[in-house]
């Protein structure tokens, strides 16, 4: 009844449709309904005790005030040094914003430079926030299709063509939240002339960074001539199990991190004191919690991958990053949307139809394994014993 007085702008947003899922799993749960849950981005390990055990104390210490919108300076400082040893890029504390999530930066990031009409490059299927903000922004979103003969990786060429004059901004996610895929450093070679030439600039999503199972990968900043035109996503949630604590950052040239600032201000004012301490521990202290939470994946990407193979009519690739697999079910002849409803109703599976991360999504589906092995074993018998109930309605 209130379509009316909404503006244009509002009515241009989307949500994410995991947290939808898991909102139906819950019901389901609440009514007596035992659910595998597959379809959250989210660690299934605890926060490291070191880092919650900061949080604690910078609390008993009274650090519950306001602070610097663009983050508290010696958190800054260490984030420098994080990315210097980490991505091999030589920022300053003035170049950073730290801000309540990942998610602020790629929404400052294409307010600050989309205008209504420009042109917006970004992966499909991909993160759908990306699209969400781009149209609420007045921005034109344009896809760059990935395709599982390709990696799901971007192809330079498509890119290319799709360039215009209209042309702002490009932005790029590797390793990839829905399918897993890692730009390889020739295509970011590739991509960073392309760019360059253009005379557009990038928002690089690296909250995945850290998980990669193929090597440390390369930021597009990192090369030649291109720090100056990136912006680079980073976090806390994924690397570190931190999902809830909403803190993420960004790195880009100091005029735009002032005007991104600006927003952060008018929004919320600062990211929490406390929760920016519990992060320099995060930057600070042991490493080893993320390097056995890789191995982990690494463990349950191959036994998931191997299970989802297993079934006929499905195609899984093996990916090199992230903790999701993207596997096409049009082998089986059923809907993607429909086998994702099925599986959630009937047989208590919480998974993603791949068309919530656009158009070329549809015919896959995604699943998390951040969660343990016995429960990926069960979730891929029922995912099995699903399938071939479908089957035979048909």
């Amino acid at each position: 009844m209130y379509a009316h007085v909404l503006s244009e702008r509002v009515k241009a947003l989307s949500g994410e449709n995991a947290f939808q899922v898991l909102a139906a799993a819950n019901k389901l749960e609440a009514k007596g309904k035992r659910v595998i849950h597959f379809e959250i981005g989210e660690p299934d390990f605890p926060t490291p005790r070191h880092i919650v055990e900061a949080g604690k104390k910078a609390l008993d210490d009274g650090q519950t005030k306001y602070c610097p919108s663009q983050g508290l300076p010696v958190l800054r400082e260490a984030i420098v040094e994080y990315t210097a040893k980490y991505k091999g890029i030589t920022a300053r504390p003035e170049e950073v914003v730290v801000a309540p999530g990942g998610k602020p930066i790629i929404f400052y990031t294409i307010c600050a430079l989309v205008n209504p009409g420009d042109e917006v490059l970004y992966p499909n299927p991909g993160f759908p926030t990306y699209e969400s903000v781009i149209k609420y922004a007045g921005g034109v979103p344009v896809p760059l299709v990935l395709e599982e003969k390709n990696g799901f990786r971007l192809q330079v060429e498509e890119l290319k063509a799709k360039i215009t004059p209209k042309t702002r901004l490009l932005i790029i996610n590797s390793p990839s939240n829905p399918t897993g895929g890692l730009l390889t450093e020739a295509d970011l070679r590739e991509i960073a002339a392309a760019v360059i030439k253009a005379n557009i600039f990038v928002l690089s999503d690296e909250v995945y960074s850290r998980i990669s199972f193929a090597g440390s990968p390369t930021s597009i900043a990192s090369l030649p001539d291109m720090k100056d035109r990136t912006v680079i996503l980073d976090g806390f949630s994924k690397t570190w199990c931190m999902t809830g604590w909403r803190l993420g950052y960004g790195i880009m040239p100091p005029e735009l991190a002032q005007k991104e600032t600006l927003l952060l201000n008018n929004s919320s004012s600062c990211t929490p004191p406390f929760i920016q301490t519990a992060g320099l521990a995060a930057l600070k202290g042991p490493q080893d919690s993320t390097e056995m939470m890789v191995k982990e994946f690494i463990r349950r990407r191959d036994v998931i991958v191997d299970g989802l193979n297993a079934i006929p009519g499905v195609h899984c690739l093996k990916p090199d990053g992230a903790f999701y697999v993207f596997p096409s079910v049009s082998g089986t002849g059923i809907p993607s949307a429909e086998i994702a409803s099925y599986l959630l109703n009937e047989c208590g599976i919480a998974l993603l139809d791949g068309a919530a991360f656009g158009a070329s999504g549809t015919g896959f589906l995604r699943l998390s394994y951040a969660t343990s092995l016995p429960l990926i074993n069960e979730g891929l018998e029922k995912i099995a014993a699903g399938m071939k109930a479908m089957r035979s309605k048909r």
